[in-house]
């Protein structure tokens, strides 16, 4: 069996990598948080080559590919750190292609899938979702809960600004009186945009575990280089198998979403639960590798780290999947026995 990715998908990702490489470098992110603003011309640019709509039906106007070629984006878009809305639209975009109706796709699926009417979304609770990337500059926005899901247009809800630690995207708490509801429970689109951020938290752990090791390489005491103590080259090789543990489990309920669906909530969950998990840990021990230069602000390792600490919560939190993978596995609550 080959695991390996097609020549198209390898082509998608040798073309976000170069890409991506090229229009966000490490100053441009960084001039771009500090000034709280998207890259709109790469925003553009992402949409004329078909990213925003790489999984939407051709038939509303996107490529009608998978969700595997989805997060291979996903992942390069996180490895980048890259200010533009793709996750926020992407989502609200799988929201309405998993559970709209035909009249609801039909009006908003092909702004989502060309860029031109970007879509949000958020979970709902207690009439208020807490934070939605990107509902600024939104023009449609899910609302998603345990009850359901309902679209509303932007300009009918009311947005409140939120100032987050990610300063590498825009969050807001959205507010509405009532919308349009999506079809039934919104199918398994919960699971599958899930799944795209479990993949840009493995980009950000793959870049920040680069970060690490590269300065390990080359900051030296008592005349070796630090990485050849095992205090660092454990944390070092513990920060490759949580990223790589991210990955296979990210791609897994990819696959699951494209071959297998009845294997998506479960492997999803525990895709974002894990993913959650190691974002955390690995741009949190890049920090102990790097030692005081890393908790500067001159230094870029910081973007990431808040980037890791708010998707770990956004569309559930690790242990809130830890606890769904229980309930879909019929585990109980009680303690494990020792």
């Amino acid at each position: 069996m080959n695991f390996d990715f097609s020549d198209d998908q390898q082509a998608i990702k040798r073309t976000a990598k170069d890409m991506l490489a090229e229009r966000f470098k490490l100053e441009k992110v960084r001039e771009l948080a500090e000034a709280g603003e998207y890259h709109e011309e790469a925003w553009t640019e992402m949409c004329e080559l078909g990213w925003a709509g790489i999984f939407i039906d051709e038939e509303h106007g996107g490529q009608g590919l998978g969700l595997v070629e989805l997060i291979i984006l996903c992942e390069e878009l996180g490895y980048a750190l890259a200010p533009v809305p793709f996750l926020s639209n992407a989502a609200a975009g799988l929201a309405l292609q998993t559970a709209g109706s035909d009249e609801q796709k039909q009006r908003w699926l092909p702004g989502i899938a060309s860029g031109e009417a970007r879509g949000a979304l958020g979970l709902l609770r207690n009439g208020e979702a807490k934070l939605v990337p990107d509902a600024v500059g939104a023009d449609v926005i899910v609302l998603a809960s345990s009850e359901g899901a309902q679209v509303v247009e932007a300009a009918s809800a009311d947005i409140e600004p939120l100032d987050v630690i990610d300063t590498t995207r825009t969050y807001a708490a959205v507010r509405t009186d009532g919308g349009d509801a999506l079809q039934g429970d919104g199918g398994d689109a919960p699971y599958r945009y899930a799944t795209a951020l479990a993949a840009e938290l493995t980009g950000v752990a793959q870049r920040t575990m680069e970060m690490a090791v590269d300065y390990a390489r080359e900051r030296k005491q008592f005349d070796r280089p630090i990485g050849a103590y095992q205090g660092v080259s454990h944390r070092c090789a513990q920060m490759l198998l949580e990223t790589e543990g991210a990955r296979s489990t990210s791609y897994y309920a990819a696959w699951c979403g494209d071959a297998e669906p009845e294997s998506l909530p479960l492997a999803a969950s525990m895709a974002k639960a894990y993913a959650s998990d190691a974002g955390w840990r690995v741009t949190s021990s890049a920090l102990q590798v790097l030692g005081g230069i890393g908790f500067t602000w001159e230094h870029d390792l910081h973007f990431f780290l808040k980037r890791a600490t708010v998707d770990g919560v956004l569309y559930g939190s690790a242990s809130e999947h830890r606890d769904r993978v229980a309930e879909l596995a019929g585990l109980s609550r009680e303690a494990a026995p020792a």
